[in-house]
């Protein structure tokens, strides 16, 4: 049976391997235009673009989506671009700095790296966190190696009232020094367990976001793909935690 190109609706035709849902693919050969018989258009409603934007924040691999709602790959990593260009730059961060009767709220903030990687195991990337005490939302992230260039852009991340009043404590890596105002700064220990919450928030990521998981194949491809769901969370993680302050 002939199949029509419906450019240029030439009958000469010839088979061109499977699309992404198996169906078989055709390419004409006077326009070299490739389709297939009898296209279908599956719409995905409102209701599962929802429950795909909350999959997106558990620990749920991309495949395992796609299984369970019955969306392509191919549409998921193009709804998952989309959702991350709209993340905001402020992470939905809400600081409460001001006085409430007679209470002062005094800033202060934990910051600490964690190890994750992309693509292979030798691609390191380091995830930069600056965290508030007080509300335990996350004030700011970057994702980069573990040099003062990195520590840099952290601390340009963070919102510039939210720099020149808190105090900020720091397990005393080498790259905060120059960064961090000597007067803001104040290096502890872990035993002294002042940085628990950032450190407990490093395990929360880790549990949370398949691809920071450890001896996983669900690592991220691609950088811009890594940082993109790494945001996505932080957002989701800070509207929750301003909704219980």
């Amino acid at each position: 049976m002939s199949r029509c190109c419906p450019s240029c609706n030439s009958t000469n035709t010839k088979k061109n391997g499977h699309i992404h849902n198996g169906k078989q693919n055709h390419c004409c050969k006077e326009c070299r235009r490739q389709f297939v018989s009898n296209p279908q258009q599956i719409l995905i409603s409102d209701a599962k673009k929802e429950r795909i934007r909350r999959l997106l924040v558990e620990r749920i691999p991309l495949r395992g989506i796609c299984r369970t709602e019955g969306v392509s790959l191919r549409w998921l990593l193009s709804f998952m671009v989309d959702l991350y260009d709209q993340l905001p730059d402020d992470l939905s961060f809400q600081v409460k700095a001001q006085a409430e009767e007679l209470m002062i709220y005094t800033l202060e903030s934990e910051i600490d790296e964690m190890l994750s990687f992309v693509g292979k195991k030798a691609n390191k990337q380091w995830i930069w966190l600056a965290m508030d005490v007080s509300s335990r939302q996350i004030v700011a992230f970057h994702v980069g190696d573990r040099s003062r260039a990195s520590a840099q852009a952290l601390w340009k991340l963070i919102p510039e009232n939210y720099r020149r009043h808190a105090t900020f404590y720091t397990d005393g890596w080498q790259a905060y020094e120059g960064v961090i105002p000597a007067k803001q700064h104040r290096v502890v220990k872990k035993q002294k367990r002042i940085t628990n919450h950032i450190e407990r928030f490093n395990c929360t990521l880790r549990q949370r976001v398949s691809r920071l998981v450890r001896k996983s194949l669900s690592f991220s491809k691609k950088l811009v793909n890594h940082i993109g769901a790494i945001k996505y969370f932080l957002c989701h993680y800070n509207l929750e935690k301003a909704l219980h302050v």
